[in-house]
């Protein structure tokens, strides 16, 4: 290296330091001045790790006076560098000798790093080129936003988060049935609808006892942080934004909150959403002369708002009219009049009975053919009706299929309304109810008649809470009692646990006072793993807690939860569930049962009741086991029978002494109520609707090419290469899950790791059972950011290899060049699905011929060989002068490419809206649940994918020079 004074040189090294000029030669030293971060460095000159900045004819450079430079020739004075040329601004003739250069000069072009020295290590030129290609194929992946949640592939779910999520602002009722899923539906459709940039703020309402369940669903299920809005966080956000909801674009808040403050009420509604989602919607209740308070807030925020979820497990047969008031919400000019809506149900019941026959596959007799014929009079059927009589079962379920779904389309609710029913989703376990009848100790007895006596004026609701919970209510009279030493119900527990020592045990119980004094009992006593669950843990401690009882060894046999326990977590990997005490309200009790009782269970559920006979217990336990049968079987009619009958069963629970004929006669009343609803239930089963809920063979599909996506390797592969680049630590944690941590070589911060680290795996059973581990899929916020740090920094971008191969001259050289075509757009336009960020890859050989057709990237990869970075800079600088006019060729070469892309691009957009378009279009005629607003918004989406894509622009996002050698 020839050294002189005025030479500007970039330290090879420390690269963020700017461009150096040498100021001092003394000896053997010299010194380098980095005016850019005002340092200076001593080197020796033999072994100095510098790279001279040296650009070219052609190039754009800054002086550090401020103007720029169009170079046309270049001189020698002195061994420095004199740039010629014309100045941008004025177009004059300058002579910019390089001491004057821009210090801040960044090199950030691929070719400027590479001709600078900035070489990158070999693996990052390659991780580079895959994270592009992965990039490429996830941005058109149809399963893109389906695959990031933690849940099971339950292929109801998965359709209809799929039907539902890719509309423009979507407004539907999901009204599955208890168990089904509706909170995961739910949950899918808004994390699709992010991801794919569909919606981007999002109000969620649910009633105050199931906020906390919506907010670690929403964390824990699908990486989302919903901000709770109460009236501490509003009158907080209200000292920074003149609207506290805009302020955040994730929302959480309780519907009695809207319902009392209408001054929050009114900022939610001043406040743009792209999606409102209402929990428990049966509880808006309407009519036409007095629509609630509840309703008509909800109301006035879902016609501000573009998209509108409901989510009820109350069908419309238990208050048709109030059904009615929810399809109204959803489309106000659709269901405007409750009375024509009675009169347009008559034809939806006709096509359902039309739909009949066709679900059991019966045949058809002449009537029903001709009504079929009539029903579908804008198509010719006959070729489906004679398939339906061949003898092939294949050609007769295939038409079988289309007329149901002709049929579909016709039903007036059928775009708008999902309802699944456990009749028609299978998989469910059996339950069985082990009765374990103990006597009432002498203490609790004491204690009770006590706490009357002291007490005379307890309300109803008073004694019956005293009955039902006697441990509660010796704690108020001797907060020193270990009522836990003589509860024969806690004798029964450990019995149970010894019996089945090999088995994981839930136990629910109402109070987290009760969930802590039993972990104390059976550990003292007999030294039994436990863990606690209750409200007044963290998040992160009810995580723990969660983990050390889902996970194999060294775990807990049995979780103690509090009543929250029976809200927003699954243990399908239990089957034995301990009702230490019983709710008083069935839904609670159905939500309890339902941690274990899921589709995904695979044994029979044993649920253990301990209760005190002759007691407040038994009785509410006869009511609920004899009368509703909600202990064996799931009530779907539990609300609206126990509304019924609170006024005559509280004042029982509420009694010193049971009254048993007057029990029986309730029980005996609550059978023939309970009878009544069921069977008016099934009788108004649509099970067209059903068959559309639950996605049939489609759906299955679904699911299984997203179970085939969890098994490729691919994500895997990619994601340790990157770990090791990036300088994350990894450590086994089990077969299934790994460690990470950031590690010393780390730069910089990495999307979800933190200062502690996180546990990770890639199979979601795993993420299933244990919940404090993350479940990485192509759609997890580390693997996005992964991508994102992947293609976007400059690491990987300029590269230099050596190509031993004989067959070559040696010292000739290919040049390989990663293009990318890339169009921005609104993220809402979704153009990724039609032009995602395409890499073009060319090989030029030092006469510009491209041999990538002939030579693949991993063929040649392969046969290639690192090199130290000062051997790659002085490589890189030797060729510059013969490299640089190869730029100009692949350039050129790649935007020769770039129309048919476009061309592909505008034919897939124009394919896909247009046949949306016209569907719907065609719908619109039978059907008016299809809403005009849906058909414009695809002619206009096609008109803005049609203008952005043509602005489509190449930019050359990494170059690798490869040098043949005979070593």
């Amino acid at each position: 290296m020839t050294f002189a004074l005025g030479q500007r040189w970039i330290s090879d090294t420390e690269s963020d330091l700017g461009l150096g000029t040498i100021v001092a030669l003394e000896g053997r030293h010299l010194t380098l001045l980095f005016p850019a971060s005002g340092e200076t460095r001593l080197y020796a000159q033999a072994e100095a790790p510098l790279t001279r900045v040296q650009f070219n004819i052609g190039d754009e450079i800054a002086s550090a006076d401020g103007f720029k430079l169009l170079v046309s020739a270049i001189k020698q004075q002195h061994d420095n560098l004199v740039y010629c040329g014309s100045r941008l601004d004025d177009g004059s003739y300058v002579e910019l000798r390089e001491t004057f250069l821009d210090h801040f000069i960044s090199f950030n072009q691929p070719q400027d790093r590479l001709f600078a020295g900035q070489i990158d290590r070999f693996d990052w030129f390659t991780l580079r080129y895959q994270a592009w290609q992965h990039l490429h194929q996830q941005q058109q992946n149809p399963l893109r936003g389906l695959s990031g949640g933690r849940v099971s592939l339950i292929p109801h779910q998965l359709h209809i988060a799929n039907e539902v999520a890719q509309r423009h602002a979507p407004r539907v009722l999901l009204a599955d049935e208890v168990g089904l899923g509706k909170t995961i539906e739910a949950g899918l459709i808004i994390h699709q609808q992010l991801i794919s940039g569909l919606a981007s703020r999002v109000l969620i309402v649910v009633p105050d006892s199931l906020q906390h369940q919506w907010l670690v669903e929403m964390l824990r299920r699908f990486n989302l942080h919903f901000a709770v809005f109460d009236q501490e966080r509003c009158e907080q956000a209200l000292l920074d934004n003149a609207n506290p909801f805009d302020t955040e674009q994730l929302v959480l808040c309780s519907l009695s909150f809207l319902k009392n403050q209408p001054r929050w009420h009114q900022f939610a509604c001043d406040s743009q959403w792209d999606l409102l989602v209402v929990d428990e919607a049966h509880h808006l209740q309407w009519s036409e002369q007095a629509p609630s308070e509840e309703y008509q807030r909800i109301s006035t925020l879902a016609a501000n708002t573009a998209g509108l979820i409901l989510l009820t497990a109350t069908p419309d047969q238990l208050g048709h009219e109030s059904h009615f008031a929810r399809l109204k919400l959803l489309d106000p000019a659709r269901f405007h009049s409750y009375s024509a809506f009675l009169q347009e149900e008559q034809s939806y019941q006709h096509i359902a009975a039309l739909a009949r026959p066709l679900l059991h596959l019966e045949t058809l007799d002449a009537g029903q053919t001709a009504a079929l014929r009539q029903a579908l009079n804008e198509t010719d059927i006959s070729a489906e009706l004679s398939a339906l009589q061949s003898d092939d079962s294949e050609l007769q379920q295939q038409a079988q299929q289309q007329l149901l779904s002709q049929l579909l389309d016709r039903h007036g609710t059928g775009r708008i309304l999902f309802r699944n029913s456990r009749a028609s989703v299978k998989g469910f376990p059996k339950r069985q109810a082990n009765l374990l009848p103990l006597a009432l100790p002498e203490q609790y007895q004491n204690a009770l008649k006590v706490h009357f006596s002291l007490n005379p004026t307890l309300s109803e609701a008073e004694r019956l809470t005293a009955n039902l919970f006697p441990e509660q209510v010796l704690q108020q009279l001797d907060a020193q009692s270990t009522w836990w030493q003589f509860d024969p119900r806690v004798e029964q527990l450990i019995a149970l646990l010894k019996q089945h020592k090999h088995d994981k045990f839930l136990l629910i119980c109402a109070r987290a006072e009760t969930a802590i004094a039993l972990e104390e009992a059976v550990r003292l006593r007999e030294g039994i793993r436990a863990a606690v669950f209750h409200e007044g843990m963290t998040i992160l401690e009810r995580d723990k807690a969660a983990a050390y009882f889902a996970q194999d060894e060294y775990s807990a046999q049995l979780l103690l939860c509090s009543e929250i326990g029976s809200e927003g977590r699954n243990f399908q990997f239990a089957h034995h569930l301990v009702l230490f005490d019983l709710p008083l309200n069935p839904d609670l009790l159905e939500q309890r049962i339902g941690r274990l009782d899921r589709i995904g269970q695979g044994a029979d559920i044993q649920l253990h009741l301990p209760h005190f006979v002759n007691h407040a217990q038994q009785m509410l336990l006869d009511w609920y086991h004899q009368g509703l049968d909600a202990l064996e079987h799931t009530c779907q009619t539990g609300r609206s029978v126990f509304e019924h009958f609170a006024p005559r069963l509280l004042p029982l629970l509420a009694q010193p002494q049971p009254d048993s004929s007057a029990l029986a006669q309730l029980i005996s009343d609550t059978k023939a109520l309970n009878q009544q609803l069921k069977q008016q239930l099934e009788q108004g089963r649509d099970q067209l609707l059903e068959i559309n809920s639950g996605g049939g063979v489609p759906a299955k599909t679904l699911a299984a090419q997203l179970a085939a996506q969890d098994n490729d390797t691919a994500l895997p592969m990619l994601m340790f290469k990157a770990w090791d680049m990036l300088g994350i630590d990894q450590e086994d944690r089990s077969d299934t899950s790994i460690i990470l941590k950031p590690s010393e070589q780390m730069q910089g911060s990495y999307p979800w790791l933190g200062d502690e680290g996180v546990t990770i795996t890639f199979d979601r059973a795993t993420a299933l059972a244990e919940e404090d581990i993350q479940l990485l899929s192509w759609d997890h916020p580390m693997v996005r950011g992964t991508l994102d740090i992947l293609t976007t920094e400059p690491q990987g971008s300029s590269s230099v290899a050596i190509l031993a191969n004989k067959a070559l001259p040696l010292g000739s050289y290919l040049l390989e060049l990663n293009f990318i075509v890339e169009a921005s757009a609104p993220q809402a336009l979704q153009i990724q699905r039609y032009l995602p960020a395409t890499p073009i890859r060319l090989l030029l050989d030092k006469s510009g011929n491209n041999l990538s057709a002939k030579v693949s990237f991993e063929q040649l990869n392969k046969q290639l060989k690192p090199i130290g970075r000062q051997t790659g800079s002085k490589l890189a600088g030797a060729l510059q002068t013969a490299v640089h006019p190869l730029l100009g060729k692949a350039t050129t070469q790649a935007e020769q490419q770039l129309p048919a892309l476009l061309q592909d691009a505008q034919q897939r957009a124009t394919r896909a809206l247009t046949e949306q378009q016209q569907r719907l279009s065609a719908l619109r005629r039978i059907n008016p649940s299809v809403r005009q607003d849906e058909i414009d918004a695809l002619q206009h989406k096609l008109q803005q994918l049609t203008e952005y894509i043509s602005k489509a622009r190449l930019k050359l996002d990494a170059i690798r020079l490869i040098v043949v050698s005979h070593d």
